[in-house]
């Protein structure tokens, strides 16, 4: 593991100085009597350009001090200075291992200022495809955490099923990744013929998928070692913490968005929530794994109630007229052209929309002053609260279990800093 000591004399290296640094280290790194020792913010199983400051009493951590903000881009005052349709494409670069849930939130906010009502039917695809993002999401997970622990077999596998993801993602939306394919109202088009038996044809291979990693790692002795009773975490200090998604989950906590106020139709949808009771890294690795079955269940589901009819609203003072007339009308020729150069106008008003991310719940908060443009955008991303609760749950561990709680609790940095 490639790491860089900062020595405590002059200590210039590291901050310039000693008296900044109180209260963020105990009073024996201040002597020397403790060892500070920078991870990242080039390191890769930081996930990303994280940096955490350690201190070390030998191998065992003392304090651990995350520090955010090398991927800051303004993507929320970005967005502030487009219009609405516009300001969606940069959603998708934030939580990017799961970029439909980015949209849906800050599509959900807008649809709520305008009073949208959505078809039903773009209800069920836009739930089969974050569904299946969220299973592409929980692989990346998995075979990048298993990586870290020395299992690179589980890594090529994951990846292999994910690619089908991104292939169905790609028929949809023209993209593999950042499709931008969630609007106020609905979606961008209906999917294609093919969308569905691919779908399906997923659903049938993904159980024994499944299965193989349950083989490889559930009770394989060195993963058990490595994750069984590491850095546990109470239900009271999750919740103070402000942990959610598996993280909370894994302590035994049943909340999930999905459920306690469900979005999408989700109340439509038969599922359960797997709950850990430990609390440790090993409960978060069996819950996020768990959650995969029930997504494809939901997916299951969904297909099998999957409606005709329109993926968009009728609602014209908020979505763009149908392709078809373009050519025919010219009222729907000129709502056009102002649709896409003006943008909408939701009316003034703030809202805050909830849902559950692969990483547990992110919220968007919107506001309206009246205008093209949204006033405020702010999002509540999960995986700041999980990277600031590694100074609570490292110190004690040694140095070599910072991968394996990190891994745990499944960071992204563009879902931190925006």
């Amino acid at each position: 593991m490639a790491t860089t000591a900062v020595s405590t004399e002059p200590f210039s290296d590291y901050q310039g100085d000693l008296e900044r640094l109180r209260g963020v280290v105990s009073p024996r790194a201040l002597t020397g009597e403790t060892m500070l020792l920078n991870m990242g913010p080039q390191h890769p199983s930081t996930h990303g350009v994280l940096r955490l400051l350690l201190e070390l009493d030998g191998e065992e951590i003392v304090t651990c001090n995350p520090e955010v903000g090398y991927l800051h881009t303004g993507i929320e005052k970005n967005m502030e200075d487009k219009t609405y349709v516009q300001a969606i494409t940069m959603t998708d670069r934030m939580d990017y291992l799961n970029p439909p849930a980015n949209n849906l939130a800050f599509v959900l906010a807008t649809e709520k200022l305008c009073g949208l009502e959505v078809p039903p039917r773009a209800q069920a695809i836009r739930v089969i495809l974050l569904e299946l993002w969220r299973i592409a999401s929980h692989l990346v997970w998995l075979g990048t955490f298993s990586l870290d622990m020395g299992a690179m077999s589980v890594f090529l596998y994951t990846f292999r099923e994910r690619e089908r993801i991104t292939e169905m993602y790609e028929m949809v939306s023209g993209q593999r990744m950042m499709g931008t394919y969630f609007r106020p109202g609905g979606l961008w088009r209906d999917v294609p013929e093919d969308f569905v038996p691919a779908v399906r044809e997923f659903l049938d291979i993904m159980p024994e998928k499944l299965r193989d990693y349950e083989r490889l790692l559930r009770n394989n002795p060195i993963w058990v070692e490595r994750t069984k009773g590491l850095a546990p975490i109470s239900a009271e200090e999750a919740i103070s913490w402000g942990l959610t998604g598996p993280s909370l989950r894994g302590s035994g906590v049943n909340f999930d968005v999905r459920k306690a106020m469900p979005y999408s139709g989700y109340d439509q949808y038969r599922f359960d929530i797997p709950l850990g009771e430990a609390g440790d890294v090993y409960d978060r690795y069996w819950c996020r794994f768990q959650e995969t079955w029930e997504s494809l269940r939901i997916i299951e589901q969904a297909l099998n109630r999957l409606p005709g009819g329109p993926v968009l609203s009728d609602n014209r003072k908020f979505t763009p007229p149908p392709r078809s007339e373009l050519g025919v009308s010219m009222e729907s020729l000129i709502h056009h052209f102002k649709y896409w150069t003006e943008g909408i106008r939701p009316p003034k008003g703030e809202v805050f929309v909830p849902i559950e991310s692969a990483r547990g719940m992110m919220g968007c908060y919107l506001s309206s002053d009246g205008g093209p443009k949204p006033h405020r955008v702010h999002f509540r991303q999960p995986t700041f609260m999980h990277i600031s609760a590694l100074r609570h749950m490292t110190p004690g561990w040694l140095i070599a279990d910072v991968i394996a709680i990190m891994g745990g609790i499944d960071i992204v940095l563009g879902d931190v800093d925006r």
